[in-house]
């Protein structure tokens, strides 16, 4: 009886309630975004690097690594060809699949433009989905000194990407020119980059993962981010006696959300970050932000302490969901007048007609047959462009997210 008792309250560990996050860094510039976060001490999360450039993969400070394409690039690099980083990526689906088993949470961070982060997160997005964790994707748009084709493809792989993850954040380099001097120089400005990768994704694992004065789960965090598409971040960092509104008009008017705005936000994430904060600065705070995002949005709010922040206040505003007031506006107006004559199907005129086949009534001699020999085309990529090739019709959901979105 006493071993009975003891037994049943054993505290299984794989459900502790604490969840479990992942960071993933694809390519080289999710490599280099891997290792600012380690450099940041970024805790209680687990961070894994995946790159097709093992001399690269092999500097990374992740714990965990993944070499894609062995046998297709023999680990030097894709050689800014995103179509053959897919391939590489296909090639180690496996590999993928056992190191992402467990993770509640995964965030994918990449460099978009080149070949092994543009051709290659979408891969790793799509596993980790598929795993059952929640996917966060936080990818970069080259500065615009970088050639056209690298911003084409970077564009181009970002789209492919949206319906793989949950939630997208996409940040526009050039826009981190305008909250630097003048005198920065190239490297600083690709710093700055990692560390706006990484400030985004601490902004929401910090909520989760540590103690605050107000707390959020991971429940609420997946109640804001799951399958809400696109998404903006702003974050300000000001003094305390300049007033926290200030600091959160700052962050809601960020150069990094690229001229867009709250403003008709599904949900947003709030995380106010200091070593003390009045809870009459808080609210001035919310209120700035709620009064932009508008009174539909859900707006979540976490306050972390930060003893390093001393006098200071970071604020960082995630809005998802930004489609949704677009949408409900364009099918209001699509809604006929009530004053407007309405004409729809009226169905059969004599309902005993309808115990006869359909296509009987309509003359037909017998119903049409598919063909079973018939082939359907679908999409691949080879190294110059996409072609076309014949294969047999596979169920949609034997094919992975970012292929389906490859074939539209």
């Amino acid at each position: 009886m006493e071993t009975q008792q003891k037994n049943r309250f054993t505290f299984d560990a794989e459900y502790s309630g604490i969840a479990k996050i992942c960071v993933v860094g694809v390519g080289g510039g999710g490599g280099n975004a891997i290792n600012s976060m380690v450099n940041d001490g970024l805790e209680s999360v687990e961070f894994m690097a995946v790159n097709t450039d093992a001399q690269d993969l092999n500097n990374s400070l992740a714990t965990h690594k993944v070499q894609a394409g062995r046998k297709l690039t023999k680990g030097l690099g894709a050689g800014a060809r995103p179509e053959l980083g897919l391939q590489a990526m296909l090639e180690c689906q496996e590999e993928l699949e056992a190191a992402l088993h467990g993770f509640d949470m995964v965030f994918v961070t990449a460099g978009m433009g080149g070949g092994t982060g543009t051709g290659g997160v979408g891969v790793v997005a799509d596993v980790a989905r598929r795993m059952g964790a929640l996917v966060v994707a936080i990818v970069t748009k080259p500065f615009e000194f970088e050639n056209r084709k690298r911003m084409k493809s970077a564009i181009q792989g970002i789209e492919q990407l949206r319906p793989c993850v949950d939630t997208l954040i996409v940040i526009p380099n050039e826009r981190l020119l305008d909250i630097s001097d003048d005198d920065t120089d190239l490297a600083e400005a690709f710093k700055r980059a990692d560390d706006v990768l990484s400030n985004a994704t601490r902004s929401i694992s910090d909520l989760i993962t540590k103690t605050g004065l107000i707390n959020l789960d991971f429940a609420d965090v997946r109640t804001t981010i799951e399958d809400s598409g696109t998404s903006i971040m702003g974050v300000a960092t000001g003094d305390l006696e300049a007033g926290a509104a200030t600091v959160a008009l700052e962050a809601i008017s960020s150069p990094l959300m690229d001229g867009m705005s709250i403003a008709g936000a599904r949900n947003v994430l709030v995380n106010i970050t200091a070593d003390s904060v009045p809870i009459k600065e808080v609210n001035s705070a919310m209120a700035v932000i709620g009064e932009e995002a508008g009174a539909e949005a859900e707006i979540i709010t976490g306050v972390v302490v930060d003893s390093e922040m001393k006098n200071s206040v970071r604020i960082t505003v995630i809005a998802t969901g930004l489609g949704h007031a677009d949408k409900v506006k364009e099918e209001q107006r699509s809604r006929p007048l009530l004053d407007e004559k309405v004409f729809g199907y009226k169905g059969e005129q004599n309902l005993k007609t309808l115990d006869t086949p359909a296509w009987e009534r309509r003359g037909l001699t017998e119903p049409r047959k598919r063909n079973s020999g018939e082939e359907s085309k679908v999409l691949y990529l080879d190294d110059d462009n996409a072609s076309t090739k014949s294969e047999d019709r596979k169920s949609s959901e034997d094919t992975p997210a970012f292929l389906r979105k490859m074939m539209d």
